[in-house]
C-alpha cells in the first residue's frame, strides 16, 4: 500500500494547546469578522502577515489577490455594517499543529457565501494569517 488513511491523527506529533485555538478564535472574532464588518482596514490588516495572498473564486470566477489589492478593496466598498444588509461570521474548525494552524471560517455578506480556509502561522509570538482561501458556495 503506498498511502494510509492516519486513524489517529492526535499521534503525538500534534502539540494541542487549548491556548493556540482560542488565540485565533480571539483574532477571528475580534479582528478579522470586525474587521471585515466595519470595513476597517487597519484592523482586518492586523491579522495578516504582509506578502499575504488570497486565492479562490468569488461569484463563479476565479480570485486573486495580493493583500494589499484585497484590503484596497475593503478600503473602497460600502461596508457590511453601512449597508445594513445581513453580515455572519462563524468559525466552522480551528486545527494547530504546534505553529501552524487552520481555521475553517463561513462568512455570509452581500450575495456572497464564503467558506474559507484561513493559514496561520505563530510569528514572534503572535498568530497572523498567512495564506487566505476561498470559496463562495450555494446556499
Amino acid at each position: 500500500m503506498l498511502f494510509k488513511m492516519n486513524d489517529n491523527p492526535q499521534d503525538g506529533r500534534v502539540a494541542a494547546h487549548p491556548e493556540d485555538s482560542t488565540a485565533i478564535a480571539h483574532i477571528l472574532t475580534d479582528a478579522y469578522f470586525k474587521g471585515i464588518y466595519e470595513g476597517d482596514i487597519r484592523l482586518l490588516g492586523s491579522t495578516f502577515y504582509p506578502g499575504t495572498l488570497l486565492f479562490g473564486d468569488a461569484g463563479g470566477k476565479p480570485y486573486f489577490k495580493t493583500l494589499a489589492q484585497y484590503l484596497d478593496g475593503v478600503a473602497h466598498r460600502q461596508s457590511p455594517k453601512d449597508s445594513g444588509k445581513p453580515f455572519k461570521g462563524e468559525i466552522v474548525s480551528i486545527e494547530v499543529i504546534q505553529s501552524i494552524a487552520v481555521a475553517k471560517v463561513h462568512v455570509k455578506m452581500y450575495d456572497f457565501n464564503y467558506f474559507e480556509l484561513l493559514s496561520f502561522h505563530r510569528l514572534d509570538g503572535k498568530w497572523v494569517i498567512v495564506n487566505k482561501m476561498i470559496a463562495d458556495v450555494e446556499p
